[in-house]
């Protein structure tokens, strides 16, 4: 695994700054932290996986599309006018019955959020990044993913270098689908890997 995490005080110190000036706006009454959450919820929850969810649907319905995002995900994905500084260091993973793909940021966290919107809090939090390298099935267990026992499970640590995008397995009954039909079964933690993507029976409740 890569160690090139230079970039991880200059978040922290970011981070510092952000919530100071967030502090100062409230205190003056110019921000509602209301707003500003709902704000977040939007970027984490929704714009960002919907990108995302695009993404992994041409995949699932354009054999060349996915052929090229395995090969290059960073010119398949700006091919699809997605395009961003971390883009250029966008790979993506393809989970099959053999293999199960998980992405982490063991260092810090280090995210495709260009892809995939903001990092869910427990993808930055110590216990997620420490276990994930060291107990990925218990993990995937946390979340309810009970893999077979002859797949195996595959991490992949983040850097400033390179992020990963997985591609979880098409769902069963979801021939002739349309894309925005399949983008709707994919969620974020299926990106990610701590999760699969929706059966076409769980999206309709």
């Amino acid at each position: 695994m890569s160690e090139h995490h230079d970039h991880a005080s200059e978040l922290g110190e970011m981070q510092l700054r952000v919530r100071a000036l967030e502090t100062i706006l409230t205190e003056k009454g110019y921000i509602d932290p209301a707003a500003l959450d709902a704000i977040v919820e939007t970027f984490e929850t929704r714009i960002g996986p919907r990108i995302g969810g695009s993404i992994v649907a041409r995949a699932w319905s354009d054999p060349d599309f996915k052929r090229r995002l395995l090969d290059d995900a960073t010119a398949a994905v700006n091919s699809m006018g997605h395009t961003s500084p971390v883009g250029s260091h966008l790979i993506a993973v393809e989970n099959t019955p053999a293999v199960h793909n998980m992405v982490v940021c063991t260092l810090c966290s280090c995210y495709p959020w260009e892809v995939l919107g903001l990092p869910p809090v427990w993808y930055k939090s110590a216990p997620y990044r420490s276990r994930a390298v060291r107990d990925p099935k218990g993990v995937l267990a946390d979340f309810g993913v009970h893999l077979p026992a002859q797949t195996a499970i595959r991490v992949w640590d983040s850097t400033a270098e390179t992020r990963y995008i997985v591609l979880p397995m098409r769902p069963a009954g979801t021939d002739g689908w349309s894309e925005d039909r399949l983008a709707a079964l994919v969620t974020r933690d299926s990106m990610i890997g701590t999760s699969v993507a929706l059966s076409p029976a769980t999206a309709a409740r």
